[in-house]
């Protein structure tokens, strides 16, 4: 059995989430909502979904089960996570029929309260609710949906531009990689409401997996070839459900999304920034925040970082993930115009904040992102390795220090180990690898930090190389 909770929501293959699971989770959140008297019989959930080809009839059966608790099944459509988030935010919990980033033939529910994403205690209470659960397994009878129509989109523009002054992003010329993210539409409206030449580009009918955190070698030609055809300032893009951007420069070169987030931090004029250990390390050294606060990996950890930061006095908070998701933790007021909070991953803030950079420092984003001094960064994925493959080999790495500073001894031996998440491995040559588990995909992921960016990639190639075959060997 694949679904669980991984680092944000509930994942698995659709053949395994698809009929009584998703049924039974939706009960299970329901159900712990009313036993906490958040919710009573006849209040409403909100639904929406991405554009992966099981998302329709998954949120049909999300339908069906909120109405079998008693409650009211509110349907917003396909719209990006962050859009029902900020709509759902002091109204009603939501849920979100979405697998992200990952294949189509898997999915997943994102679940949210009405004051924001449930945590890791919240998962497991559903997860104890659910294991608890008696139900008939029947086939549910259809249910029809209250309608919202496009109002939770309209308000996630509005958010924006209430923000970003219009024409703001005039002579700024962007292409939109749209492929199949259910943001591709609202990113182009939103650009071109601030001015910007907005173009689109690669816009697909069937699913795309597009992940910003690992991009696929066909995605980095395309950027590549866009940027050669035609001038552009920036290339950007959203994954599968619009919570984590994607951002190229005027060559075409990706630019990580750690980096993004530090740009979106600083164009705000954060005072905090809150971010896992993938980050890059440069962020405690480029100078530009008061306080850097580490976590492990998962927006559920990084919204629990914002809340101490900010039960300690911090006055801006902003989170972010190596993947690109920013988490507004605090709200901002820029020139007299104030962004709400929102304690989700959300891929148009960083895209407009990088954007307005470069509008108002009249720079180049790579020359914009060359000022953090960020050590060249590289990621990858050792697919089909199964979750107790991964925690034998992340064990043995962590505990055994023999056996580490053997498999480093090319970089100098192990100078530090960090396993907050995984195990991340300082060399004594101040190169830094770091292998930890997926919380969504049977895969071992990889990071890397080199002085140069072919450092990067052949020390990838490294790190990939080194886990499959001492994972091969037990």
């Amino acid at each position: 059995m694949t679904l669980k909770f991984g680092t944000s929501g509930l994942r698995g293959l659709v053949s395994e989430l698809m009929g009584p699971p998703a049924r039974t989770y939706t009960i299970a959140f329901a159900r712990m909502l009313m036993g906490r008297g958040a919710l009573s019989e006849g209040d409403k959930i909100l639904v929406g979904r991405d554009l992966r080809s099981s998302s329709p009839e998954i949120a049909g059966i999300v339908h069906a089960a909120i109405a079998e608790a008693g409650l009211v099944p509110v349907d917003c459509g396909a719209l990006p996570t962050p859009a029902l988030a900020l709509y759902a935010a002091g109204k009603a919990p939501a849920i979100m029929v979405t697998g992200s980033h990952i294949p189509d033939d898997r999915n997943g529910l994102k679940f949210y309260r009405a004051d924001g994403e449930i945590d890791k205690r919240d998962e497991l209470e559903i997860v104890a609710i659910h294991a608890g659960l008696q139900i008939a397994d029947r086939s549910q009878p259809s249910v029809e949906p209250v309608q919202l129509g496009s109002e939770p989109s309209a308000g996630y523009r509005d958010h924006f531009l209430g923000f970003f002054q219009r024409g703001s992003l005039s002579g700024v010329r962007v292409g939109v990689y749209q492929h199949s993210s259910v943001a591709r539409d609202i990113i182009v409206d939103i650009l071109r409401a601030l001015g910007a030449e907005a173009v689109p580009l690669g816009r697909s009918t069937h699913f795309i997996p597009v992940d910003t955190e690992a991009l696929r070698q066909e995605d980095l030609s395309l950027l590549k070839n866009w940027s050669a055809a035609e001038p552009f300032d920036a290339i950007v893009s959203a994954d599968g459900d619009g919570d984590r951007p994607l951002v190229a420069d005027a060559q075409g070169s990706f630019v990580r999304g750690d980096l993004i987030g530090a740009i979106t931090a600083r164009f705000l004029d954060a005072d905090c920034i809150v971010t896992p250990v993938s980050s890059n390390s440069a962020l405690e050294r480029c100078g530009h925040f008061a306080t850097v606060v580490r976590t492990r990996i998962g927006s559920p950890y990084v919204i629990e970082g914002i809340g101490t930061a900010l039960a300690q006095g911090a006055k801006c908070v902003v989170g972010f993930e190596a993947n690109g998701g920013v988490l507004l933790g605090s709200s901002v007021e820029k020139d007299g115009r104030t962004l709400a909070a929102l304690r989700t991953r959300d891929s148009l803030l960083p895209i407009l904040c990088a954007l307005s950079t470069i509008a108002t420092a009249g720079r180049p984003l790579a020359e914009i992102a060359s000022g953090f001094g960020f050590l060249a960064a590289a990621s990858g994925r050792l697919e089909g390795v199964s979750a107790e493959d991964s925690a034998s080999f992340l064990k043995r790495l962590a505990t055994d220090a023999g056996y580490a500073d053997t498999l480093f001894e090319i970089l100098g031996g192990v100078a530090n180990i960090d396993n907050r998440d995984g195990v991340r491995v300082t060399a004594r040559n101040g190169e830094v690898v770091h292998f930890r588990a997926s919380g969504n995909a049977p895969e071992l992921r990889c990071y890397i930090e080199a002085k140069t960016e072919s450092r990067a990639d052949e020390l990838l190639a490294w790190g990939l190389d080194l886990s499959r075959t001492q994972i091969l060997e037990g």
